[in-house]
């Protein structure tokens, strides 16, 4: 295991000795997003919802993990990957495990923080709280209190992916 990996904390809590987080990533376009918060926020459902937003829209998008994510430093980058027990698997609240799309990994480009049901946050962020640092490597963060719901989510995230300056989504502004 790569030895950077366990200095990435996750809120504040180190990994464990396989780098894996409770939370949710997929890769959409060349974008991996990572989707943190704690059991019941969501994370499933925003993931369902942009897999299924990217799809309607022709763009590539693909389960890497959800429930528990493998994540490791490499150079500048974050890497996320699916565990291997749960790969291509996802929880559909209502419907149960269903399967997914999957690729293996992702560098992760985003990281989308979710609260806790009921807890509200600001309305407009600050700016200290739209980068978060994993290890020593900062990377954007969007972060939706309990309130807006997941296909709400999902367009910001689109929109937020579309604006990134080197375009890795598409290249092109096709979520207007």
């Amino acid at each position: 295991m790569n030895k950077s990996a366990t200095k990435i904390e996750q809120r504040g809590q180190r990994l464990d000795a396989s780098g894996a987080i409770h939370a949710s990533a997929l890769a959409l376009g060349e974008a991996g997003v990572l989707i943190r918060g704690p059991s019941g926020s969501g994370k499933s459902s925003l993931t369902l919802a942009l897999l299924a937003l990217a799809g309607e829209r022709g763009l590539f998008a693909a389960l890497i993990g959800d429930d528990r994510v493998l994540i490791r430093a490499s150079g500048e980058r974050i890497l996320a990957s699916g565990a291997p027990n749960v790969r291509g698997l996802i929880e559909r609240r209502g419907l149960g495990i269903v399967r997914a799309r999957t690729e293996p990994h992702a560098v992760i480009r985003l990281v989308v923080d979710l609260s806790p049901q009921g807890e509200r946050g600001p309305r407009l962020p600050d700016e200290d709280a739209l980068g978060v640092s994993l290890g020593e490597i900062t990377l954007p963060r969007l972060a939706f209190d309990s309130t807006s719901a997941p296909v709400e989510r999902a367009y910001a995230v689109l929109e937020y992916l579309d604006r990134i300056d080197d375009k890795i989504v598409s290249g092109i502004a096709h979520f207007a």
